[in-house]
């Protein structure tokens, strides 16, 4: 059996070909997501996170620019990072990308968070690119079942020294304090409605009370809601990713919640800038944008992905 300097010394060699953007085998992949699920088992729905710490939002399998944002923003464990989802999808890494996020979660696991996004479910990335891509690079679907079994796994939110509530989608009309976050059983397949569906579906909206979510999942949440579920939890700020922000980020209610984009011209025609927001000891904010990394010959790969943003 492998101790555990060997298990560290295998994990980092498999991190150093991950940056590479060089896949995993499917044999090294059933055992990272066993590790990871035993570390992401003992996580709360709601994750305490530290200070310092930079928050990112979706990545969508854009691989090369989340190596621009470890350049920029510095790798782990020299960053503590929180990511809020949607890592696979849409781009053409989502294989990779997911993969060594995940390494360097079992690696690091005190230094980096990984939440849930809604894309993180089997029936979205069946649509949206990961399962074909799974199937492309590996010839079956083992290693799409082996991250969407672990997917169940990934914590639903994270809480920023108690102030910065963070997580993938919005507020739900079933949940008015964190503690019922900590109550619900995530180990499951994302549900198609309840509160569970709302954290990770859910958009600020300018309009006051609840409403219907034109995604067809989640609903949408206005100042109102954000004020009272902010007063009730002592919260300075929501964090949330889930939306296209064309400059990486953006501000709603009266600055109560910020939406953090962090994949740059995303779907690779989009045109945005992607951000990430860096918190310091002291809870400041400060802002990080970035353009695409230089693009090469990865870029002449073509896919068929519905075209609709969800």
């Amino acid at each position: 059996m492998m101790d555990k300097k060997e298990s560290v010394k295998e994990i980092d060699q498999w991190i150093e070909q991950l940056y590479e953007c060089k896949q995993l085998s499917e044999n090294q992949i059933k055992c990272l997501c066993g590790k990871a699920k035993e570390i992401l088992s003992e996580e709360s729905n709601v994750r305490e996170v530290h200070c310092p710490v930079t928050i990112c939002g979706d990545i969508h399998g854009q691989f090369y620019d989340l190596m621009e944002l470890f350049r920029l923003g510095g790798k782990t464990p020299d960053t503590n990072y929180l990511f809020m989802g949607d890592y696979v999808d849409r781009g053409y890494y989502s294989v990779e990308t997911v993969t060594l996020l995940v390494a360097l979660k079992v690696r690091f696991r005190d230094r980096i968070t990984i939440l849930r996004g809604n894309h993180e479910s089997r029936t979205t990335t069946q649509v949206y690119g990961f399962y074909d891509e799974c199937l492309r690079k590996y010839g079956n679907s083992t290693v799409w079942t082996y991250f969407t079994e672990l997917f169940d796994y990934f914590p639903l939110t994270a809480l920023v020294d108690g102030k910065i509530f963070c997580l993938h989608g919005g507020l739900s009309p079933s949940i008015d304090s964190l503690d019922h976050i900590r109550a619900l059983d995530r180990i499951q397949e994302v549900p198609h409605e309840g509160p569970m569906c709302d954290l990770l579906w859910s958009d600020p909206d300018e309009r006051s009370g609840w409403g219907y979510n034109q995604r067809g999942c989640g609903c949408t949440f206005g100042q109102d809601i954000t004020e009272t579920f902010s007063y009730s939890n002592d919260l300075q700020l929501v964090s949330r990713a889930h939306q296209v922000a064309m400059e990486g980020y953006y501000f709603s209610h009266e600055k109560n919640v910020v939406t953090v984009f962090s994949a740059p011209n995303y779907m690779y025609r989009c045109g945005n800038e992607a951000a990430m927001l860096e918190i310091d000891e002291k809870l400041n904010h400060n802002f990080m944008q970035f353009d695409p990394a230089p693009r090469d010959a990865r870029s002449n790969i073509k896919q068929r992905t519905p075209d609709y943003f969800i």
